[in-house]
């Protein structure tokens, strides 16, 4: 004898019946939540009526679309190191940031000062005067001192101190700032600030190796801090390695680096290789090319580097002859995977991933970029024209 068990249908869903869900204001905003971060998403979200335009303007909603894009953001611009980190944009309309729109107001303090990179819509700078760090979001304007540690002192290191920000996931607004340094006793130095707290934690320090051949003592590189996996990592001069710190074991230990790096004829930079994990992109001049280097553990634990690929850029930028010569990494936006790079036909900006390119500019400057990926949002002019950008929401 056979049974058989009935199964109640759920009612279908009319298209009237979708209309009538987009009258709940929590539901509205749940999708509203989910477009791209453009920065024209929101704004022309806002355009539609009174209705969506009180939604995206709620400060509430404006944070939480900031932390739900905050790992997929936009590449914005980059800051100029060496002119008054003056902001360039890289959008094009109705995505393009003014450039007067993020502009670092500072006083005496910045004249003897270092800035160190941008990272989740956060800006970072070493003060060396008043012996403090600076944290800025360029997006609301917020501004954080903070005295720095004794062991961090001029006097008992060697080279410029580096550093880098981050924002934990999940943690809303708090941040960390990550400070590194060689010091006069030939090891490396690491501190993390957590603005949860208010204070710095324990020194951390290694060993570094030394060249007596080379005569130069091992320093952190005044180049940009980059993020894999759970660590950060700087490049160090006097020696051909990198330092790693671990965010989560809070951790420091050197890493060769696989290739020789000496000679004018190459520009090296520390970045996220394909996939996550730490990567090298090299190139060279004398031959036209950027390599891209990953290193990987293997199943007994043991890491090793690997040539992942070859870029031909003559190829990809179709150089002629006379156009190949110099090349200079000026700068590397990790979440987009994108470099900066110095040319004879001008300042591009090139996606290691799609391999498609945008040439900037033309300049004989030489220089350093921190690329600012954030979530930002425009509005068009309440005045009815279109002819910039605002700022929609300061959240």
């Amino acid at each position: 004898m056979s049974s058989h068990r009935r199964h109640a249908r759920s009612p279908a869903v009319t298209p009237l019946d979708q209309v009538h869900a987009l009258d709940d204001d929590d539901l509205l905003c749940e999708i509203l939540l989910r477009l791209p971060p453009d920065p024209s998403s929101l704004a022309r979200a806002s355009a539609v009526c009174k209705r969506w335009r009180r939604l995206v303007s709620d400060r509430a909603f404006f944070r939480r679309f900031r932390l739900r894009h905050r790992r997929n953001p936009p590449l914005l611009g980059f800051f100029d190191r060496f002119n008054a980190l003056s902001f360039l944009p890289t959008l094009e309309a109705p995505n393009r940031v003014p450039p007067g729109r993020f502009s670092l107001e500072h006083g005496d303090e910045f004249d003897r000062s270092m800035s160190l990179g941008c990272r989740h819509g956060l800006f970072l700078a070493f003060l060396l005067k008043p012996h403090q760090v600076l944290v800025w979001d360029p997006i609301i304007g917020d501004k954080h001192h903070i005295a720095v540690p004794a062991a961090f002192a001029t006097e008992k290191t060697h080279g410029l101190v580096n550093g880098a920000v981050r924002r934990p996931a999940g943690e809303g607004q708090h941040f960390q700032v990550v400070l590194a340094v060689a010091d006069n006793k030939q090891q490396a130095l690491a501190c993390v600030y957590s603005s949860e707290t208010g204070l710095w934690g324990n020194i951390i320090s290694t060993p570094l190796p030394y060249d007596d051949d080379d005569g130069i003592p091992p320093m952190v590189y005044t180049d940009d801090a980059v993020i894999a996996g759970d660590s950060l990592y700087w490049q160090l001069v006097g020696i051909s390695a990198i330092l790693e710190f671990d965010l989560v074991k809070q951790s420091l230990a050197v890493i060769e680096v696989p290739m020789d790096t000496s000679g004018e004829d190459k520009s090296l930079k520390i970045m996220r290789a394909e996939g996550g994990g730490l990567g090298l992109l090299l190139v060279s001049d004398s031959d036209s090319t950027a390599q891209l280097w990953k290193r990987e553990t293997d199943c007994d634990g043991v890491a090793s580097w690997g040539l992942a690929r070859t870029i031909e850029l003559d190829k990809l930028l179709s150089l002629k002859p006379e156009e190949q010569g110099m090349l200079v990494i000026l700068g590397f936006a990790e979440e987009n995977n994108v470099v900066f790079l110095w040319t004879v036909i001008g300042v591009v900006m090139i996606n290691l991933d799609s391999l498609k390119f945008k040439k900037l500019f033309k300049t004989n400057h030489f220089t350093h970029y921190h690329p600012f990926e954030s979530v930002y949002t425009a509005a068009t002019s309440t005045g009815g024209g279109h002819d910039g950008a605002e700022l929609l929401l300061n959240a």
